[in-house]
């Protein structure tokens, strides 16, 4: 029996029959609930929430977010997670925006350098972690302060302000635009082209989660990488692989926030890495490990829209937002731990 049979063997995906205990034990479920509830809650209290431009720009908050919740999911599953995350977003965006004109090349040529420098920060990330045994908090916390530190230092030095210098007018960027910033209008309502961004993401790592043999791998590193590594499922691989595609999720994003606004803060991103993943604990995710999935995610991120948004459509103090946020997080915790208890149960 192969490695990634064993692993596959021991996951609990394959052991789940009943249809009750199949749908008790999604990691998606208890977040589902609480979309459900968060959707009607503000469509009781906000009149303008179900109108058709409300909903797009719900969408469109849940998809900043939930471009990044995905790998940073993954990631969780893995028994992992990642403190540079937020600062990572602005600093591929800084890249591509300062090599573009630092280099006067077309823009394009700043996208690709940027997506190499975030998978090389990611897979360091990985290295590091795999490399030292030091915990990820530890690793991704002194990348978050250098990433900061590099964020401004080289943006003083090179722009001589904390912000870029516009590339609006740089061949190259009405093209980058449509693919990372574009609005797509349809039936006269306008919707964000990260939506798709968004959507492309879950579904690949859905499938990579489960009909792949990486994915079987991801589950088995986060529930137990020594019992994993003993059936010979490669860990520091995987890894490394999952700190990558939270830096390309990063280049995403990156790019979307240097294409919507064709200059870049250096400051920017610094506490986002929470959001991202909250957004993933909300939708399932285990901080310890071995369990979620990317559709949870997804959810997770939608809800962090609504409530963004729902609060200014309802047109109560934002100053409360946070508490909802923080409200939230206990709530969809508890009830995934419920869900949980609940699935076992019934083996």
């Amino acid at each position: 029996m192969s490695a990634g049979t064993d692993a596959a063997t021991a996951d609990e995906r394959i052991l789940q029959t009943s249809p009750l205990r199949k749908l008790l034990g999604r990691p998606e479920l208890g977040s589902v609930v609480g979309a459900i509830a968060v959707f009607v809650f503000f469509a009781f209290f906000a009149d303008s929430f179900l109108q058709a431009a409300s909903l797009s720009t719900v969408l469109y908050a849940a998809s900043t977010i939930g471009i990044m919740a995905v790998p940073v999911a993954l990631l969780m599953i893995g028994g992992e997670f990642d403190l540079s995350a937020g600062v990572m977003v602005t600093s591929s965006a800084l890249v591509s925006s300062m090599f573009s004109y630092q280099m006067t090349a077309n823009v394009w040529a700043g996208v690709g350098v940027s997506l190499l420098v975030t998978l090389a920060i990611g897979a360091f990330n990985g290295f590091m972690l795999t490399r030292t045994k030091l915990p990820s908090f530890i690793i991704t916390l002194g990348t978050f302060l250098m990433l900061t530190g590099l964020n401004l230092g080289f943006t003083k030095l090179i722009d001589g302000t904390v912000s870029t210098k516009s590339i609006a007018d740089m061949e190259g960027f009405p093209s980058a635009r449509d693919v990372f910033a574009s609005t797509i209008t349809i039936g006269g309502v306008g919707f964000k082209v990260t939506i798709l961004w968004w959507l492309a993401l879950v579904a690949v790592a859905s499938w990579i989660l489960l009909r792949t043999r990486a994915g079987n791998w991801i589950f088995a590193v986060g529930g137990n990488k020594d019992a994993a590594r003993a059936v010979g499922v490669p860990v520091t691989r995987t890894k490394i692989g999952l700190y990558m595609g939270v830096g390309f999720g990063a280049w995403i994003s990156g790019q979307h926030l240097l294409f919507s606004y064709d200059v870049v803060q250096s400051g920017e991103g610094v506490g986002n890495e929470l959001i991202y993943i909250i957004a993933a604990v909300i939708g399932g995710c285990l901080i310890t490990g071995g369990y979620g999935s990317a559709v949870g995610s997804a959810v997770g991120a939608f809800i962090f829209g609504m409530t963004s948004k729902g609060i200014v459509f309802a047109e109560w103090n934002p100053d409360w937002f946070k508490f909802f946020l923080g409200a939230m997080l206990l709530l969809a915790t508890l009830l995934n731990a419920w869900v949980r208890k609940r699935a076992e149960a019934t083996k």
